[in-house]
């Protein structure tokens, strides 16, 4: 069991490495991460590059974690391997291996394997997120409360079960990735959506 949940945190890893935001900046002969926030992520790209940018990376990231997670699920149809797999997914994108460790905060790709693995706590967290967005435009401020409603919606679904407490540990990375988010949000000194940063 050991080896099997090592082998898909890794495939996980591996997948989740390849990371779109910088991949497209790079094709432009640039890199994402000398912009904005240095984060390469979808609403940097969307403040750097534009929207039709941002889009594209934001489904290419989507798009990862659920290939990721599908194709553990076609060898090993368990929740705790597939949890490995989406972790490791997230884990890439964050600290991708062919790009110094240096990615983005997952918001995306944790969406993903939400969808692939739990929909019903993948919509609690997009319509947190989408609500939230939408009152504050603070991005930061909406991934990290739509974490939070994950948390909360995976003990609600399954207790102290697999899923919950991976979504405890993606929740708490979320929240972690985001804490230079937070200490801006509280001295008010965070972006909002539509307003593109100066580098």
């Amino acid at each position: 069991m050991a080896l099997k949940f090592i082998l898909c945190l890794i495939f996980g890893y591996l997948f989740g490495s390849l990371n779109f935001a910088i991949i497209y900046s790079k094709l432009k002969g640039d890199d994402i991460r000398n912009h904005g926030s240095g984060n390469a992520g979808a609403t940097n790209v969307l403040r750097t590059y534009g929207k039709g940018a941002a889009a594209v990376v934001f489904l290419l990231d989507i798009l990862k974690g659920v290939i990721a997670v599908m194709i553990t699920r076609l060898f090993f149809n368990d929740m705790l391997y597939n949890c490995a797999s989406a972790l490791g997914a997230v884990l890439g994108h964050n600290f991708p291996l062919y790009y110094g460790f240096k990615g983005g905060k997952g918001v995306a790709t944790s969406l993903a394997v939400l969808l692939v693995l739990h929909y019903p706590t993948a919509l609690i967290a997009l319509g947190t997120f989408i609500i939230v967005v939408v009152t504050t435009k603070y991005v930061s401020l909406s991934s990290i409360l739509a974490a939070v409603a994950a948390m909360v919606g995976a003990f609600i679904f399954f207790k102290a079960d697999v899923f919950s407490i991976f979504c405890l540990i993606l929740g708490v990375l979320c929240i972690y990735r985001h804490r230079s988010n937070i200490k801006r949000l509280i001295s008010g000194t965070e972006n909002k959506l539509g307003k593109k940063r100066k580098d």
